[in-house]
């Protein structure tokens, strides 16, 4: 279409030339049609834009915002009720937003997003756990509230001195809701949960007895890494060097299975090198030690062994084989660690819990010494014999 016809759209057909009337001039007439013909586009192009955003406007609230909300719509809050919401390790803003809304603690993920973009620094700090908040809250306070350590719920868990891995396993996974399977196929890569060379693939020994606040679902290998490393960190505070480790957690097991008193450890430390030190000695290079056959036997509650497991060809059998057994017979504490690592001078080559009760222990240089301490212990078993 031509000027003139876009022009005579708009306008009209121009009036016929009269005789007394004189015709302006065409290029005048024409610049000034332009010019409208252009605002005319201007405002048509404008209300599209408006249309479009009329139409769009809850499709990206939608998206953004979460649940069809607009942007910045909020609970007035307190909120009632309590609901526990879970922020996993490695959650973004954007998670935790969409969990709160999911749970019905804010009313859209935009408002609590707002809320978390005014301070970003405390957002930050905000930990993996549970947390107990209510529906309907007003989206500043849950973040508040998520932003305080004290309203996360702790999930901790207490594994003690001297437990097999057998045992402590189990305890983990019934306290983290995490299968055991998930902790066997982990024990299969040693490696990968920090595991020294001195270990041989072998976890027994090296899962330390502590207070452990693992949330649930934490994974199995950030467990037992976790445990691994704290096991590390004590062989390296008590000075031991990293060829060392198996042998120190091996000796410092046996202590663990055998003392209840720490003031006994570390001379029962000195028990254990005598005898390996002399091979030729009274016990002719033996342990000698009844943890070791609970060990291989997967038993307790009971002082002392019976002549068929003192029998057991098991390499674990310190009554039948000289030296240290293959490796640690349980995961010990700290104060065993240090015992092992720092035995008390003494001539003594025997000792026995003459109540295995309150613990009370004694030792002795000579054989004939021993059996009189034994003598008490078998006193003490045979008023005591659900317990021998």
């Amino acid at each position: 279409m031509t000027q003139d016809h876009l022009d005579t759209a708009i306008f009209g057909e121009p009036e016929p030339e009269g005789p007394r009337r004189r015709r302006r001039p065409r290029e005048k007439r024409g610049k000034g049609r332009g010019l409208l013909t252009i605002l005319l586009a201007v405002v048509l192009v404008g209300g599209a834009a408006i249309a479009a955003v009329t139409v769009l406007k809850p499709l990206v609230s939608s998206m953004v915002g979460g649940g069809g909300s607009s942007e910045g719509e909020d609970f007035a809050g307190p909120g009632e009720g309590n609901v526990t919401v879970t922020v996993k390790q490695g959650d973004s803003g954007e998670d935790i937003a969409t969990t709160l809304k999911a749970a019905g603690v804010v009313k859209s993920r935009t408002a609590y997003l707002d809320a978390s973009a005014a301070d970003p620094q405390l957002s930050a700090k905000i930990q993996a756990g549970a947390y107990t908040l209510r529906k309907g809250m007003k989206a500043s306070d849950a973040f508040t509230m998520l932003t305080d350590p004290a309203n996360r719920a702790v999930d901790r868990q207490t594994i003690p001195e001297g437990l097999w891995a057998s045992e402590i396993i189990p305890r983990l996974s019934k306290a983290t809701g995490v299968p055991v399977k998930e902790y066997q196929a982990a024990l299969k890569k040693p490696a990968s949960l920090g595991l020294p060379e001195a270990a041989n693939g072998k976890i027994e020994g090296y899962l330390f007895p502590s207070s452990y606040e693992f949330d649930k679902g934490t994974p199995a290998a950030t467990q037992l890494k976790t445990m691994v490393a704290m096991t590390l960190a004590e062989l390296k505070k008590a000075g031991v060097k990293p060829e060392d480790y198996t042998r120190i957690l091996t000796v410092a097991s046996i202590i663990e299975g055998e003392v209840n008193g720490d003031a006994d450890r570390a001379k029962v430390a000195r028990v254990i090198e005598n005898r390996l030190d002399d091979p030729n000695g009274p016990t002719v290079g033996r342990l000698q030690m009844d943890s070791t056959v609970h060990y291989i036997e997967q038993k307790r509650g009971r002082a002392g062994t019976s002549d068929k497991a003192r029998n057991s060809d098991s390499p674990y059998n310190t009554y039948k084989v000289k030296g240290l057994p293959p490796g640690p017979i349980n995961n010990p504490g700290a104060a065993s660690i240090e015992a092992a690592a720092h035995p008390a001078d003494g001539p003594w080559f025997y000792f026995v819990a003459v109540n295995p009760s309150t613990g009370e222990t004694k030792f002795a240089v000579t054989a004939a010494q021993h059996a009189k301490n034994v003598q008490e212990f078998n006193k003490w078993c045979s008023e005591h014999k659900d317990k021998c």
